[in-house]
């Protein structure tokens, strides 16, 4: 996911700019590589970078060959094609990325924390703080763990690219299907959720007006336009100011915020609730539904696992990124806390899903919208560019042996692909016109199983495969589970199901969520009365 991630410079830009897109395959060896090559050729690649840290030339000779699937590895490097040699010694080329950079763009790859406030307001004080750190301590463990999985199976003769290489080399063809498609749905619902959001923005500032539904479709015809940009090298400075803007709006809206009582106007349109004292609570006593979607909205600010592995991809050298993903978690954890708690200690019961909007005063509600709608449109143009680049490879590519995106026939593909894409955004948009509602929905769906539910269920099936053969080369199911750490594997076993379980508990409360803001909302689906 990209919003407002500072891409210039990054070598993804670079590798586009050279004509080779970042998510192209280098190479499919599916189905001819046996899980002990993959860590073969993986040991090999990290000797070989702790190597060119150190100044010291990598040779054949520097490695241990003597193991059976060590050879088999150098077999099968030494069977490539003088081009695919020279894709892998670019793609050397092209990992220049360091842990400084992964944490810059760990803390800008997520959603701003606007929906902070209304996730503290449906929890309360305490469930609030606590479940923040529970699960900010949980993501930053499983970025670990993807961590450590990449650095055992990602090599340059079969590199890791995606999420779905992943599941692929521990789970099979399936998993990979089952992950892109997860990836593609949060991409698209999260152009969605921004083309809401800039709807909202737009109905504020033209006073209601404009019948909300047509605030919303006007961004998707935007972003039918900025989307036929296919080079995120396009996006570079553009991103790289949305990161500014975005810190401007939760500056400016904090000070708005208290020297003025919150948008009455816009919480009853949203939530039904007239004129009262603000309340706050501790333990706020709302239904399971609410305080659950609260939490799901909690989980976005720890959604930037999804791209994790590609990260990885482009670093010089992959042992350092546990530095800057842990620092990111702890800053994210830091700035949506204290943004959650201060809005909801003005605002209370008032508080809207995106926190900027619950300004009261129509010149500062202006300010934060105009600024937000420049970022939005930045984020749903990046969001939308990776989300049809998944597609793409995943349905045309890969499942179709369609032509190559950068062919001129890939070119009208796209050009097709994109005005799909949003006007699947659109509806999504206008289906569930509750920013606060969609946020959590899609965070039980997809952002919990890329953050919480996959990365221990990988590094479970990891070790299985690991553990598990016996001498014939075939799996020993005993052996694979109480084998080796058996306790490490039977934690993650159980903590990858109950993320799933949470995750489950997350879709019925956020769904029930969506049906008890209808019966208050005046926003109605593809309808003109807007939710602010």
């Amino acid at each position: 996911m990209y919003n407002g991630a500072n891409l210039e410079g990054d070598p993804r830009l670079e590798r586009e700019e050279n004509g080779h897109d970042f998510l192209e395959p280098v190479q499919d060896h599916q189905g001819k590589v046996t899980f002990e090559e993959y860590l073969a050729a993986a040991k090999r690649q990290r000797e070989y970078e702790e190597n060119e840290h150190k100044g010291i030339s990598p040779s054949p000779d520097s490695v241990s060959t003597n193991e059976k699937s060590s050879k088999a590895a150098e077999v099968q490097e030494s069977a490539l094609t003088a081009e695919e040699m020279e894709r892998i010694n670019a793609r050397r080329a092209l990992r220049s990325a360091s842990w400084a950079a992964v944490f810059y763009l760990i803390t800008t790859d997520i959603l701003g924390p606007f929906n902070a406030p209304y996730a503290i307001s449906q929890t309360g004080y305490v469930p609030g703080v606590i479940l923040y750190f529970v699960m900010g301590v949980a993501a930053c463990y499983t970025g670990l763990l993807l961590w450590w999985l990449f650095l055992h199976l990602d090599s340059d003769t079969f590199p890791v690219k995606t999420y779905s290489d992943l599941a692929e080399r521990i789970y099979g063809r399936t998993s990979r299907h089952i992950v892109s498609i997860l990836q593609s749905i949060q991409l698209i619902i999260n152009v969605g959720t921004i083309c809401l959001s800039n709807g909202q923005s737009l109905s504020q500032i033209s006073k209601g007006h404009l019948c909300f539904a047509v605030c919303i479709v006007i961004w998707a015809i935007v972003g039918m336009g900025i989307g036929q940009i296919r080079s995120l090298k396009s996006y570079g400075w553009l991103a790289n100011s949305a990161v500014w803007i975005n810190l401007a709006i939760i500056f400016i809206s904090m000070g708005f915020v208290a020297h003025s009582p919150p948008n009455y106007a816009a919480a009853e349109s949203a939530y039904g609730i007239g004129i009262g004292p603000i309340e706050k609570s501790a333990f706020v006593s709302l239904p399971l539904s609410s305080k659950v979607n609260g939490i799901m909205n909690m989980v976005f600010a720890y959604g930037g696992a999804m791209i994790f592995p590609e990260m990885l991809a482009e670093m010089r050298r992959p042992w350092d990124f546990w530095k800057g993903m842990c620092c990111a978690q702890l800053l994210i954890f830091v700035a949506y806390l204290l943004y959650g708690l201060f809005v909801y200690s003005y605002q209370g019961q008032y508080t809207l899903g995106l926190a900027y909007q619950g300004v009261s005063k129509y010149a500062w509600q202006t300010v934060g919208n105009v600024l937000a709608l420049i970022t939005g449109i930045i984020a749903a143009g990046l969001y939308g560019n990776i989300g049809i680049k998944v597609a793409y490879y995943s349905i045309v590519e890969d499942m179709f042996g369609g032509p190559p995106l950068i062919s001129r026939a890939g070119r009208f593909i796209w050009t097709g692909m994109v005005f799909l894409y949003w006007a699947l955004a659109f509806i999504v948009g206008a289906a569930i016109p509750q920013v606060q509602t969609i946020s959590g929905l899609v965070a039980a769906i997809c952002i919990m199983q890329f953050t919480y539910t996959f990365p221990p269920a990988l590094i479970f099936g990891f070790y299985f495969l690991k553990d598990g053969r016996d001498s014939s080369g075939r799996i020993s199911w005993y052996q694979g589970f109480f084998g080796g750490y058996w306790w490490f594997k039977i934690f993650n076993f159980f903590l990858a199901l109950a993320a799933l379980s949470m995750a489950c508990l997350g879709m019925y409360g956020s769904g029930t969520a969506i049906q008890e803001t209808f019966k208050t909302s005046q926003a109605t689906s593809f309808g003109c009365a807007a939710p602010v």
